[in-house]
């Protein structure tokens, strides 16, 4: 089984390729997501068995000031690349975010929740969401939060870097939820895709690491695992402002994948563990 994927320098693309021989994988020279008409006619003219979208604009405070750019990645490629799957019934594998959420309440998020995105990010996600559902084809829209690998800009590096230079930290302490390392998101596309082909149905999904906690724990838990003697302070969301608002809550209702797919949450801790082998600092 081939896969086409939009994506290969990313967090997740990279990972899809390190998992699967299987993979093609598709990067800006060659799938330009600011032009949908272009993504859609690589997936008329493949032979692969299905496709993952795995590219995104995901700089979340710049999206603020470049809402336009990010709906035309987040939102209208996704959009195209659905109908261009529909019209040859491929199964296509959205990855998106808890950004579509505002972050409200302490419960976990289902699928079925009602979407209101607090930013330019998150409302060029849902709109790409949108469109994947409207292409009424086959697909597995999959939410997901919190990613990080070895590879990229993401938080578990940026905690690595500044404990560097630096032995106490203020961290974020009321967002809660569920680290996701990009290795397990690749993984489930992966089952995802071989079942989809197989006939297996598709919707809305959510996916992330287990158990949920903040991020001034899951820095703790970054310096445990490394030993390093950083002492981490927690600090209010409004202590550290940023120009997009971030979701407090972030918990997202993983069931459904399970019962559909036999896709257990992974525990974000052992999966931290490979990631900080696989950057060789434990």
């Amino acid at each position: 089984m081939s896969i086409l994927v939009f994506g290969k320098t990313g967090q997740v693309a990279i990972e899809l390729q390190r998992q699967s021989d299987q993979v093609i994988a598709m990067g800006r020279d060659v799938a330009d997501l600011f032009d949908p008409a272009a993504c859609a006619a690589l997936i008329a003219e493949t032979d692969a068995n299905a496709v993952i979208n795995a590219a995104a604009y995901t700089a979340v405070d710049k999206a603020e000031d470049e809402e336009a750019l990010a709906t035309v990645v987040n939102g209208d490629a996704p959009a195209a690349m659905a109908q261009a799957c529909a019209a040859q019934g491929l199964p296509f594998i959205h990855i998106s975010t808890d950004y579509v959420f505002d972050g409200s309440g302490d419960v976990a998020w289902t699928a079925a929740d009602k979407t209101s995105p607090l930013g330019a990010y998150g409302r060029s996600k849902l709109k790409g969401e949108e469109g994947v559902r409207d292409a009424d084809g086959p697909h597995v829209i999959l939410r997901t939060s919190w990613v990080f690998s070895a590879h990229g800009n993401n938080f578990v590096k940026t905690m690595l870097r500044l404990s560097e230079s630096r032995n106490q930290l203020s961290v974020v302490a009321d967002q809660i939820g569920g680290p996701t390392a990009a290795a397990d998101i690749a993984a489930a596309c992966l089952k995802i895709a071989e079942q989809m082909t197989t006939g297996q149905s598709g919707g809305t999904y959510h996916f992330s690491g287990d158990p949920n906690v903040s991020w001034a724990d899951f820095a703790r838990e970054v310096f445990t695992q490394t030993g390093r003697a950083v002492t981490v302070a927690d600090i209010q969301t409004s202590e550290y402002p940023t120009p997009a608002a971030r979701p407090g809550n972030s918990r997202m209702d993983c069931s459904t994948l399970y019962t559909d797919f036999d896709i257990k949450q992974p525990n974000w801790r052992s999966s931290l563990a490979a990631v900080l082998k696989d950057l060789k600092v434990i």
